[in-house]
């Protein structure tokens, strides 16, 4: 018997992830949040909106009713962490028991008022129980073209983490198996900020140096964030954390690294969003992470000058010589 899942979210992710699951043999309902969006991709078996010229394989069916689409027992969120609380708060009033139902977050982000991770979300808006979290250096172009990829399923329950196991793995889609959903998510929001740092480098015209540095010292500053907030030390250097930034801040793909080079180049941020197909998600993320540096008291330079560029009118260049002028001291790696 064929695995069934569906798919809420038709995005770039969301839709790779479809087409890559129904050439492996599962059953998949794609649904997007819009309903235009829905009937466009039924008709033309397609999402040219966010990946185009992929055609979707005879598994993968786009199902226009939510509620049906949460007829099966896997269910994926991928929807940009800013609106997700709203669907959530949708699919709750569907009126269908989702009590046995496994939720699987695919997206990356920490929401700005409430500081909640999304499976922290998921499980207020649902009462859900049975989460999982796929996170990694996954760029969707090159997912979506079979290129080795590995990524990490994070899940509290032992059993629901090694069922997505087996749901995803592949001999393109290497799964491994972690019990840090809160160090997966942090890693896998935080990392976008670093990126954006790393673009606004590309973009003022600096070399390796430079981003390797923003690459290293940015690692620091995550997972000291995330050891206050109760993550394992170890899970930043794996694929979720130390893979997933490499990834982020090097790959032309990488939405977030894309505006911040932007931003150096000395473009305005409302008018870079405003042309972009796609959601980058640490826009959003520096305004919740600059947040919990003054919550928690957390040092966090990196993401302070970041947020300051984005949001306080402060010169990319300024912020790079800020940084730079702080007093020297013993490196320390938390």
């Amino acid at each position: 018997m064929k695995e069934k899942i569906s798919i809420i979210g038709a995005g770039s992710w969301g839709t790779t992830l479809a087409v890559y699951l129904s050439k492996k043999g599962v059953e998949v309902k794609l649904h997007s949040v819009f309903k235009e969006h829905n009937l466009q991709m039924k008709k033309r078996r397609k999402n040219e909106l966010f990946l185009k010229n992929v055609k979707f394989p005879s598994l993968l069916s786009v199902e226009t009713s939510l509620k049906k689409a949460l007829d099966e027992e896997i269910i994926l969120i991928a929807i940009p962490v800013k609106f997700i609380r709203k669907v959530l708060k949708k699919v709750a009033r569907q009126g269908v028991n989702l009590e046995d139902k496994i939720f699987v977050s695919v997206s990356k982000g920490i929401e700005v008022k409430s500081l909640k991770r999304v499976s922290e979300i998921i499980e207020k808006e649902l009462d859900a129980s049975h989460i999982g979290v796929l996170s990694g250096p996954t760029i969707a172009k090159e997912v979506a073209k079979g290129i080795p990829t590995t990524a990490v399923i994070a899940s509290e329950e032992e059993p629901v983490g090694k069922k997505l196991q087996e749901l995803f793995n592949s001999q393109t889609f290497r799964i491994y198996l972690h019990n840090d959903v809160t160090g997966v998510e942090l890693a896998g929001a935080l990392k976008n900020i670093i990126a954006l740092a790393c673009g606004i480098s590309d973009g003022l015209g600096f070399g390796t140096n430079t981003k390797s540095a923003l690459v290293t010292r940015g690692l620091v500053e995550i997972a000291r964030i995330g050891e206050k907030l109760g993550a394992q030390p170890q899970t930043f250097w794996g694929i979720s954390g130390l893979g997933d930034l490499i990834t982020t801040c090097f790959s032309p793909y990488s939405r977030n690294r894309t505006v911040g080079e932007f931003i150096g180049k000395g473009k305005n941020l409302k008018n870079i969003i405003e042309k972009m197909d796609m959601v980058a998600e640490g826009v959003e993320t520096v305004k919740s992470a600059y947040k919990m540096t003054k919550e928690l008291e957390v040092n966090m330079p990196i993401v302070e000058q970041v947020y300051k560029v984005l949001y306080k009118n402060k010169s990319a260049y300024r912020a790079v010589t800020d940084l730079m002028s702080r007093p020297a001291k013993r490196e320390k790696i938390n």
